[in-house]
């Protein structure tokens, strides 16, 4: 049975591709030649395998996208569905190419992504788009949306979950438009500092007073972080066994905005996103080792939360 927009936890705008993997013992000089241990398909893209997440956890979720009309965009849809995820908002472009990713997993999880940029048109933001973003209790946005915060900033609409991959045009609207702001520690090193030593703490203070809304902070296998504005709350990982960090992220916003949905208290929601980010990296590929929302849960429990004020 298709989902309404009135019977929605999150909605998912953002990319959709196809991850295609190579897993080695390590990660090869320039110029050199190494074996490939495995290698499998994936859909991928931050959108689509959060929305994947959602539904794995049991949410009840929309994606709003853009595929091809190829192969690959025929896999995404495929994907989708497997999750139980409606396809009916993602739009299928004629002649359109449906990007794909080569990804090289090194020994312990590392992982390194070739990507193509998506050269598919942006969803259209009309009356439809904008319903469902109305109806939506929460929003998630990949970077591919960050054009998006203009329109949602001047309508009514449910909390903005904002994955910030990198800077780029538009960010500044977001900063404002987003009611949960959730850069990677990658974000911030990106930043000159004229060679002064500023620790990742320091950085994100100091770029909380630029945000309107809340600035959480993913930082690999140290967990995450929450800059409430009167103290920072970390999350460290469960223990888990490492095999892929492909989609971590995705699952961390994932899982994150449909623990906001449910309202979750705000450790409680730190701790479940980072656990469900861990598990997911337990097979290969994004989406293959999201656990259920009892897994989830569970593991959370076994997350190391502290407060620093």
């Amino acid at each position: 049975m298709a989902i309404s927009s009135l019977d929605v936890d999150v909605l998912v705008i953002g990319r959709s591709c196809v991850d295609y993997l190579y897993v080695v013992d390590s990660y090869p000089p320039e110029d050199r030649k190494i074996a490939v241990a495995e290698h499998l398909v994936e859909a991928g893209g931050q959108g689509s395998t959060a929305a994947c997440c959602v539904a794995r956890l049991g949410g009840r979720v929309r994606f709003i996208g853009s595929v091809g009309d190829d192969d690959a965009g025929r896999f995404c849809l495929d994907r989708l569905a497997d999750f139980g995820v409606p396809t009916d908002l993602v739009k299928i472009i004629p002649g359109g190419r449906t990007p794909t990713a080569a990804i090289v997993i090194a020994g312990g999880g590392s992982r390194t992504i070739f990507y193509e940029p998506s050269a598919l048109p942006k969803p259209v933001v009309d009356d439809l788009l904008m319903s469902h973003a109305a109806a939506a209790p929460v929003i998630l946005l990949d970077p591919q949306a960050t054009y998006l915060a203009p329109m949602l900033g001047a309508a009514q609409h449910g909390l903005i979950v904002y994955d910030c991959e990198r800077r780029r045009e538009g960010l500044e609207d977001m900063m404002a438009a987003a009611d949960y702001f959730i850069p990677s520690a990658e974000f911030f090193l990106t930043d000159s500092d004229g060679g002064a030593e500023i620790t990742l703490f320091d950085r994100a203070l100091d770029f909380r007073t630029h945000v309107t809304g809340e600035l959480i902070v993913t930082d690999g296998p140290r967990g995450a972080a929450w800059f409430t504005g009167k103290e920072i709350i970390t999350a460290a990982p469960p223990p888990e066994t490492v095999k892929d960090t492909t989609g971590a992220g995705d699952n961390f916003h994932a899982a994150f905005a449909l623990g906001l949905a449910r309202g979750l208290p705000r450790e409680e929601l730190l701790a479940f996103a980072v656990a469900v980010a861990t598990l997911s990296c337990r097979a290969y590929g994004g989406r293959r080792g999201i656990p259920s929302w009892d897994e989830a849960l569970s593991a959370s429990r076994r997350c190391d939360v502290r407060h620093i004020l």
